[in-house]
């Protein structure tokens, strides 16, 4: 049985360095070129908004159910155990199994692409980095969780001593404050600047996930109904000021038309303020950060596979614990597997946009509807936190990840879509075998 064992100080340290990772530092110059302004800055504060409204969401169901797998129960508990909550919570962990170690493979080969400033490397040696990072983590995970709760802390700290180096060099520059003096020079409210935000939104979310990470640990963590919500909100409120400081600082540096064209964004940025040995730094912190991320996904991850199959919905080898360790291994193993092999075949730019549009539909707008059936027939006194305004954030959530989904793109909705309808004919063929219908009433 997991232990409670992960405090508010690490259950926080393991989602902010969730949410950093390599995001920011490679979807900079991304977010700049959509926007094509300087009002590229709304991009990032339409990110945060929208963590935090759907942050009331995750609190009100991690803390009333906190268990291992996060959004596996809370579907299964919305749409009721014995019903259709069986068929969205097998959904769930079917689009998690290609889903997560597409997002554990997005950091490492981010990982191996800031890599490349300080090394020359072809394109095998930067898959055998992508791939030898992900082999790195699962073995720095294979070991008890109050030893990665420490873990966690250490990486922590050198996340956010990275971003308050990049955002005090660009204080000490003295022009700080230029970017958002300037943010609003040739704005226009228009379909162009609206579908622009849809498009640089999706660059920004996905620099953002990571804020409900703490769910997928709720068996882990001491007092669930409070440190479950504030690691919550502390994240999301840390990460959003730390990432619109560190644009601000950057683009008070580099003008926003040189930075959108650059790769390395960030140790240019410190080349410019204070030489080759200062840029060769920051690139390592950089990569500290997104070793991090990776070893904070994959932990989180790492944990649904394990509480689909505990609860006999999944394949039981996955329930399996270490024997005197007492984590997933063979989940955790199975995940770091399929994320090796991703990271040896895609890039980068191909998986982002997937990324959001394989979850948005299950996962984000699922549960957040699930919510709503949830406080329309249980008492109050089951949800320990109550978001303000219900259910009015609820609905905000499900609009905004609707228009998410839209400007991930065509090609990627429908490729979710067919990750879904594969899931479907999987289950129901199960469901066949073992005589449960998922329809019938809960």
């Amino acid at each position: 049985m997991l232990q409670r064992r992960l405090g508010l100080t690490q259950a926080t340290a393991i989602n902010m360095i969730d949410m950093v990772g390599i995001g920011p530092f490679i979807t900079l110059p991304m977010v700049i070129g959509m926007m094509n302004g300087p009002y590229f800055l709304y991009a990032w504060l339409a990110g945060a908004a929208l963590s935090f409204v759907d942050a009331m969401v995750w609190s009100e169901l991690g803390a009333a159910f906190p268990k291992a797998g996060g959004s596996y129960n809370f579907l299964k508990e919305a749409y009721g155990p014995k019903g259709a909550g069986k068929m969205m919570s097998f959904l769930f962990v079917w689009q998690t199994m290609i889903q997560a170690p597409l997002v554990i493979a997005s950091a490492s080969i981010g990982f191996a692409s800031y890599l490349s400033y300080l090394l020359p490397l072809t394109p095998l040696m930067s898959k055998a980095v992508s791939g030898g990072v992900v082999i790195l983590i699962v073995i720095l995970l294979y070991r008890k969780i109050e030893a990665i709760g420490k873990i966690s802390t250490f990486l922590w700290v050198g996340v956010i001593l990275t971003l308050l180096w990049i955002i005090g060099g660009g204080i000490a520059h003295g022009h700080f404050f230029e970017p958002i003096q300037h943010m609003n020079d040739g704005l226009t409210i228009n379909y162009a600047f609206i579908a622009a935000m849809g498009f640089a939104g999706v660059k920004t979310v996905y620099s953002y996930l990571g804020y409900y990470n703490v769910c997928h640990l709720g068996g882990e963590i001491v007092n669930p109904a409070k440190n479950i919500p504030k690691s919550m909100f502390l994240s999301i409120a840390g990460i959003s000021i730390l990432y619109l400081a560190m644009n601000i600082s950057v683009t008070s540096v580099i003008p926003w038309q040189e930075a959108k064209e650059s790769e390395h964004v960030i140790s240019i940025f410190m080349q410019y303020l204070a030489g080759d040995t200062a840029a060769i730094v920051v690139t390592c912190l950089v990569l500290w950060v997104a070793f991090a991320s990776v070893f904070s996904a994959t932990l989180g991850y790492s944990r649904i596979p394990y509480a689909a199959a505990a609860d006999g919905a999944f394949f039981k080898v996955f329930a399996k614990l270490h024997p005197t360790r007492q984590f997933p291994h063979v989940s955790l193993l199975v995940l770091g597997g399929i994320a090796f092999v991703f990271s040896l075949l895609f890039k980068l730019s191909d998986v982002i946009s997937a990324i959001l549009a394989m979850r948005i539909l299950v996962q984000f707008i699922g549960q957040a509807i699930g919510l709503l059936l949830l406080r329309s027939r249980r008492p109050k006194e089951v949800f320990p936190y109550k978001m303000p305004l219900f259910p009015i954030p609820v609905i905000l959530a499900i609009l905004m990840w609707i228009g998410i989904l839209i400007s991930t793109g065509f090609e990627m909705v429908l490729a979710g879509l067919v990750v879904i309808g594969l899931g479907l004919i999987v289950y129901f063929i199960k469901a066949k075998r073992t005589s449960e219908w998922p329809f019938q009433k809960a």
